[in-house]
């Protein structure tokens, strides 16, 4: 295996899924799609990387999805972790697991990493005032609870969070507090918790944060802010029927919190991954050698928990590797407004695949992806990017070419002749666009890599016409031959280049080419890799033009 700079593997995270309904392509351009596009360029490129994510299945949120469906939570986080897998799947992620929170495996981790630091003497225990609903005789949970934010005046700002103006908040902050679930008035109640000392680690963070010289500005200003402020001890546990239970006797009906046990899901998904492969002690080579690349994708409204929270907890922890970058995307929006699943508007994973080319909604949000600022996801962006680039740039190069092999050579590789200055100024192109397109996605800039790569797409086609091999098989069917070959040659470095934001096309292209995986790698992506001779098979349409009538429902 290659090494990636000074590391000797790479392990890659998205932010886990809220198994409380159906991931929508919000999720899709936040974490997941850039997650799964590192992860295929890195195993192109010879690293030594594993692909992390799963459901984050407790947690109010969960809760309160069960008594809206009338069922319990653990037939929500069910119904929603498979049929999330199975959408991600249909979109071509390519996790090495995708686990759940809800294993066994995980509770033991959690239930692990809070005894390491109890008995450390880490945390301590408070007795506070929190929200209490008479009518359903429990504790109300930030999420429980909503009111009118004390910062912004937002009227639905939730008990841990404002969505409206981004302020950290806590239940009791809220002005006129009502129950989600009844829409009471909650009462004020005492109740004992642990508490995590998150200010006795801040100048560790700062100092952590301070050398993170390539991380995106918007992380390192969100983190600054807190910063700022002053990091406050957070609690740890809640008084929830659901949830990892707190391991210590005397202390039924508390868990440990959402924030600080789905984290730890990381964690217990490496060791459940290398627990399959029959290698229970490998999953220590990714969290605990210092020679490990350890990379969180998520969307902003996750940066808290995985540049300030997680690490901390990591640093009490002692041992662990931290993150080398978090590179946070911004929101991509549903045409103007932002996608909530609570709210009912957004995309559905599972609902869009079944209408469009999975690639070309790939391709629709790699190319406007969230990466420095919000951006906004436009049907007729999808129709635009399907059309008038992957059909009418790399689907029309592709099927210009194999209508030549097919029609003038017996679907077979031509013989390549001699070279002329035209064709050895595009084959030595080829490097230098591999490599461009590799430092792109090294340093998370996939917007660049995905128009870096169909850049490369246009030289070829400028080369096909500038080439005329229709002219060429008249005249000269010997040059003809040596165009063709070079032609299909380019379809096998398409193949590579765009596979980590087309997996399925790329699939598709090296099954024309009757290609196998032994040249499917970065490094032959600017070689001549097929033989001549080389029988190929029949093409096929990669791109199916989407009509108005598709985009207007």
């Amino acid at each position: 295996m290659k090494k990636p700079g000074n590391y000797s593997r790479i392990l890659v995270t998205s932010a886990l899924t809220y198994a409380n309904g159906d991931t929508h392509l919000g999720h899709i351009a936040g974490s997941i799609l850039p997650g799964d596009m590192f992860a295929r360029y890195c195993r192109l490129a010879g690293y030594d990387i594993i692909y992390v994510c799963g459901s984050d299945e407790f947690g109010t949120a969960i809760e309160m999805s069960a008594i809206k469906e009338g069922i319990s939570p653990k037939e929500i986080i069910d119904k929603y972790h498979f049929a999330n897998k199975k959408a991600y799947e249909d979109l071509g992620m390519s996790f090495d697991i995708y686990s759940r929170t809800s294993s066994d495996i995980h509770s033991k981790t959690s239930q692990d990493f809070f005894l390491n630091l109890y008995d450390k003497g880490l945390l301590y225990q408070k007795t506070e005032k929190q929200l209490y609903s008479e009518k359903e005789s429990r504790f109300l949970a930030d999420r429980y609870v909503k009111g009118t934010c004390p910062v912004c005046g937002f009227e639905e700002a939730k008990g841990d969070e404002c969505e409206n103006c981004g302020s950290a908040l806590s239940p009791l902050e809220l002005i006129n507090p009502k129950s989600t679930i009844t829409g009471d008035t909650p009462v004020v109640k005492e109740s004992t918790h642990f508490y995590f000392p998150l200010s006795k680690y801040q100048e560790k963070l700062e100092k952590w944060i301070d050398s993170k010289a390539d991380w995106k500005p918007n992380v390192i200003n969100y983190c600054k802010g807190w910063f700022k402020t002053g990091l406050k001890d957070r609690a740890i546990t809640r008084d929830l029927d659901w949830g990892v239970p707190v391991p210590l006797e005397g202390y039924g009906g508390k868990v440990i919190y959402v924030w600080f046990e789905a984290p730890i899901g990381y964690i217990s998904n490496t060791l459940e991954l290398f627990d399959q492969k029959g290698e229970p002690e490998k999953w220590k080579d990714y969290w605990f050698r210092e020679d490990t690349k350890l990379v969180h994708f998520l969307g902003k409204d996750n940066i808290i928990f995985h540049a300030i929270f997680f690490p901390a907890m990591l640093m009490a922890r002692e041992g662990f590797v931290l993150a080398d970058n978090v590179p946070a995307n911004e929101f991509m929006n549903l045409e103007g407004s932002k996608q909530s699943k609570s709210k009912g508007h957004a995309i559905l994973v599972k609902d869009v695949v079944k209408k469009f080319n999975p690639d070309s909604i790939r391709y629709a949000i790699a190319s406007n992806m969230p990466e420095n600022k919000d951006t906004d996801f436009y049907w007729e962006d999808l129709q635009a990017k399907n059309n008038n680039e992957l059909g009418a740039i790399l689907g029309n190069f592709v099927n210009r070419t194999f209508v030549f092999a097919e029609k003038y050579f017996d679907l077979k590789v031509p013989e390549r002749g001699s070279l002329e200055q035209i064709d050895n100024v595009l084959i030595e192109s080829l490097k230098s666009y591999s490599k461009r397109i590799a430092n792109y996605y090294e340093s998370y800039k996939f917007k660049d890599a995905v128009g870096e790569t169909m850049n490369l797409v246009r030289d070829a086609n400028k080369y096909f016409n500038d080439t005329q091999p229709w002219k060429a098989v008249k005249d000269n069917k010997e040059r003809c031959s040596t165009i063709i070959n070079i032609c299909l040659q380019l379809c096998h470095t398409f193949a590579v280049l765009f596979n980590p934001v087309l997996p399925l096309t790329s699939e598709k292209l090296l099954e024309m080419l009757n290609e196998d995986k032994a040249n499917f790698s970065w490094d032959k992506s600017y070689e001549m890799c097929l033989p001549d001779g080389q029988v190929l098979n029949k093409p096929e349409i990669l791109f199916v033009k989407i009509e108005d009538s598709q985009i207007e429902n």
